[in-house]
C-alpha cells in the first residue's frame, strides 16, 4: 500500500531558508547545478557518512529544492530551481537597499573629494 501525499506546486519560503542554511545541502544544490546525480555519487561527493547524506537529501526534498526519481534501482536527484524565486525576491530587496546607499556614498565622497581639492562637484571621474 502506497500513500500519496499532497504534492501542491506551491513552495515554503520558510522551508527554503531553512534548508539554505546548511552548507553542506547548498553544496548539494551546487553539485546538482551541473545535472542529475545519483544519491550514491552524491554521497561519495562529501566526507560525511551516508545516513547524513540521505538527512541532508530529504530536507532538500521537502523544501522542494530537489526532486527525486528512481531508474531501476538507483534513486536520481534533479535540482528544482523554482523555490530559490522566493530567496531571489528576499535578496532583491536588499539589493535595491545597496544600490540607493551606495549611490548615495559615491554622491557623498565625490562631493567631499571636490569641496577638499576646490574642484566644483560632478566633473571629475
Amino acid at each position: 500500500l502506497r500513500i500519496m501525499r499532497n504534492r501542491s506546486v506551491t513552495y515554503s519560503a520558510e522551508a527554503t531558508f531553512h534548508a539554505l542554511a546548511d552548507p553542506t545541502r547548498r553544496a548539494v544544490l551546487d553539485l546538482l547545478r551541473g545535472g542529475e546525480q545519483p544519491a550514491g555519487n552524491i554521497a561519495n561527493a562529501f566526507p560525511v557518512s551516508r545516513p547524513a547524506i540521505s538527512k541532508h537529501l530529504r530536507h532538500l526534498r521537502k523544501a522542494r529544492l530537489v526532486v527525486e526519481h528512481r531508474r531501476g534501482r538507483h534513486r536520481l536527484y534533479q535540482l528544482n530551481p523554482a523555490p530559490l524565486k522566493a530567496v531571489d525576491f528576499w535578496l532583491e530587496q536588499y539589493r535595491r537597499f545597496w544600490q540607493i546607499n551606495l549611490a548615495n556614498l559615491k554622491t557623498f565622497v565625490e562631493d567631499e573629494y571636490a569641496r577638499e581639492s576646490g574642484k566644483s562637484p560632478g566633473k571629475h571621474k
